[in-house]
């Protein structure tokens, strides 16, 4: 990995956002670039979004994080969903323009909360800066159902409806729901959304599995990573095929 490179988006004083660019060795670039949120309750700085970005960097994937302006601005409550897609779709724009980054396919996604507004943007691709549609879609441990509510609420519809390649990794565990509960919620979806979900055994929200499954958790996650990189270039290969409409 070359390292990283923080750099300030454009936006008025109430939103402008800090973001990083992890950036790959050009010997080693996939030509994918992924912008990768954060969940509701911790900014792109905790473990799980640069242990994940530093990974997807070493196999050749451009990664851009980010916080949310309620996290820069050091708020413990969200911002409500369209403050969070617009920001999403100003951190698109600006990491387009970086310097640093030439990559053509464009790959979004997050951990639980930036995961489920990744896929609000992967449902509502006619709204795009530059008009740049995005390959896939990553969500890793989709927030299906609040634990204590059990309602999805909203968090389904545009699920059911969503035209982009998604992925979405979930932890058997997952107290948000599991991989059968999110298939179940888009089961009877007509036309059936591009949605696979990938299923991590015994994982929780984070995707930690219990010590007395005797797996070890470093290669639990490598393996998810390996996992998303083949699927990312499996969208890729797809779009480059000859002659494809």
């Amino acid at each position: 990995m070359t390292g990283r490179v923080a750099f300030q988006l454009p936006g008025d004083a109430g939103s402008t956002v800090a973001a990083v660019l992890y950036a790959p060795e050009p010997s080693a670039a996939l030509d994918a670039i992924f912008v990768f949120a954060h969940g509701a309750g911790a900014g792109q700085a905790h473990p799980f979004m640069t242990g994940y970005a530093t990974a997807f960097c070493d196999r050749g994937v451009a990664v851009v994080t980010f916080n949310f302006p309620y996290m820069e601005a050091r708020r413990r409550t969200p911002d409500r969903a369209p403050v969070l897609e617009d920001t999403f779709r100003r951190v698109v724009a600006g990491a387009a323009r970086h310097g640093e980054v030439g990559a053509r396919h464009l790959f979004i996604g997050g951990k639980s909360m930036g995961g489920r507004i990744a896929t609000h943007l992967g449902a509502d691709v006619a709204v795009w800066p530059d008009a740049r549609r995005p390959a896939g879609v990553v969500a890793f441990g989709y927030p299906l159902a609040p634990p204590r509510t059990r309602s999805t609420g909203d968090r389904v519809t545009h699920l059911r409806r969503i035209t982009v390649p998604t992925l979405i990794v979930q932890g058997t565990r997952d107290p948000f729901g599991g991989p059968d509960e999110i298939r179940a919620a888009i089961a009877d979806a007509a036309p059936e959304p591009p949605i696979t979900v990938l299923p991590i055994e015994g994982g929780d929200h984070s995707f930690a599995v219990l010590k007395s499954g005797g797996r070890d958790q470093a290669s639990v996650h490598a393996s998810i990573q390996d996992e998303v990189v083949a699927w990312m270039r499996a969208q890729m290969a797809w779009l480059e095929t000859p002659g494809r409409a």
